[in-house]
């Protein structure tokens, strides 16, 4: 599968619609993201931000409505390691990565991509991955951690390591899910440094709650709530839009 963006968006979603025993969790969703776009999305709890990603990773399919990735792919036809493959990489909250493995391996591992661990670890990598995994320590900042096990790394750091799981695959779109839970403050500035870093080169959408960190960001910020975009703009009309304020700022 080839994704061709250069005549439109790189994420499509059109009047999606996901119900839970009777709750729409998605009431007619709408969203477009260009190509190397970095977007925040924003809103109350059960605004239906985690459920809009389950539905562009293949993890929920919607009642109604169309999802596109690229031109040419529809993402209501793949499944969940169909649309990775196809270049969507998606972060969740909470870090998972290989506390018994070091990072330069945790990251040669997600260079396999479907081949098996025992596999992937007896396989000897070509210069060029190599150079691959040097470069991709150096875009999240782990150079020098890269023969330390994942147990002993930091919580930020373990975020940044995930980051990287994801970038060895080169999606086109990355996903990721309130970033900076639990950081400390320099680490929510080493993660918004890394994720502007990010944008231009792959298209981010970050859904967060940390508004401070979200200021550090962004570009154009998406409002839901109640399962639809309230609001869409740059994070100042946002904030004096006065809906917004009403049902999510203001509380």
């Amino acid at each position: 599968m080839n994704l061709d963006t250069p005549r439109g968006p790189v994420l499509y979603l059109d009047g999606v619609t996901v119900s839970f025993d009777g709750f729409k969790a998605l009431d007619g969703l709408s969203l477009i993201v260009d190509p190397g776009e970095l977007r925040c999305i924003i809103g109350p709890n059960g605004a239906g931000k985690t459920t809009m990603m389950d539905v562009i990773t293949g993890k929920t399919r919607p009642d109604s409505g169309t999802a596109w990735f690229g031109q040419n792919i529809d993402l209501l036809k793949l499944s969940e390691p169909e649309i990775v493959a196809a270049g969507v990489g998606r972060k969740f909250q909470k870090p998972t990565v290989f506390e018994q493995l070091t990072v330069w391996e945790n990251l040669e591992l997600a260079l396999a991509g479907n081949r098996s661990f025992l596999k992937t670890l007896r396989a000897r990598i070509n210069p060029t991955q190599r150079d691959r995994i040097d470069q991709v320590l150096e875009i999240i900042g782990l150079t020098a951690s890269r023969d330390s096990l994942g147990k002993i790394l930091a919580h930020g750091q373990k975020q940044w390591l995930e980051i990287g799981m994801l970038l060895m695959q080169e999606p086109q779109l990355l996903l990721l899910d309130e970033p900076v839970a639990g950081m400390t403050d320099e680490e929510t500035e080493r993660t918004a440094e890394l994720c502007n870093t990010l944008a231009g080169q792959h298209s981010l959408v970050v859904v967060e709650h940390d508004m401070d960190f979200v200021s550090r960001i962004a570009r154009k910020v998406t409002v839901l709530h109640e399962g639809s975009v309230l609001a869409e703009g740059l994070l100042s009309e946002v904030q004096a839009n006065e809906k917004v304020v009403e049902v999510y700022l203001g509380r």
